[in-house]
């Protein structure tokens, strides 16, 4: 039986879905077997899957990538976070289309007006944000949370190349064109232009133009999800 220092506990999230699971794996387990039961636990296949580790801020710290190597021969420790990657984008975006699904939508005013809700019982009972002490926990976490995006911001710099790896989607490569605070969020962003027409805007949003980029490839992240370094383009043709 594996012991506790035998086993390492990661929390597991993919670009398939936004849920995550937690899970235990033996250090010793090689790579390629870590990856087919990484399949079963997110639906990515093993061999389209990239694994990349991050540590619990969501800071990228390396990849796992080599199949002939074992979990334990890389630098990993409990309460890391496994992002896995699926690059097959078919396979990546088929749970995207929600367009025929009904959706019910109550009105604020509806709810208001309804008795023994779930809002309701928080009130009375100063459950959540409805509790003093709690709102005071998580404006303190998102204080030391923007501080964090901060400082990750003070690494990176206009023209920078850089590699981009946003929960629930997969990693990209682009060049920093924007970096500092937008009038749609708050915080600091940085505005990257993809190499390929990945992204959502062109440089515009809510008709206030950032920088200049083709429609679709330009996007708003935050810091933390830009790993600047050397990361030349993509040749489309060798893919």
């Amino acid at each position: 039986m594996a012991t506790g220092d035998d086993m390492i506990e990661f929390t597991i999230k993919n670009n398939m879905v936004s849920s995550e699971a937690i899970r235990r794996f033996k250090r010793n387990i090689p790579i390629h077997e870590l990856k087919n039961q990484l399949e079963l636990i997110t639906g990515a296949q093993s061999q389209s899957m990239k694994v990349h580790v991050h540590d619990e801020r969501g800071t990228k710290l390396f990849d796992i990538d080599d199949d002939s190597r074992t979990l334990g021969s890389y630098n990993v420790q409990s309460k890391m976070i496994l992002q896995v990657e699926e690059t097959n984008l078919k396979r990546a975006h088929m749970f995207d289309d929600t367009g025929d699904v009904p959706k019910y939508e109550l009105t604020n005013e509806e709810y208001e007006s309804r008795k023994n809700t779930a809002r309701q019982f928080m009130q009375e009972h100063k459950i959540g944000k409805y509790n003093p002490t709690a709102q005071e926990e998580h404006t303190r976490k998102e204080k030391e949370k923007e501080a964090h995006e901060q400082e990750a911001a003070s690494k990176i710099n206009i023209n920078d190349r850089c590699e981009v790896s946003v929960i629930s989607q997969p990693t990209k490569r682009g060049t920093v064109m924007f970096k500092g605070e937008v009038h749609f969020k708050p915080g600091v962003w940085v505005g990257i232009r993809y190499d390929e027409p990945l992204g959502k805007n062109n440089g515009s949003v809510e008709g206030k133009k950032y920088f200049e980029c083709p429609d679709k490839y330009g996007a708003f992240v935050r810091p933390s999800a830009v790993t600047v370094g050397d990361f030349p383009e993509v040749d489309l043709e060798e893919l």
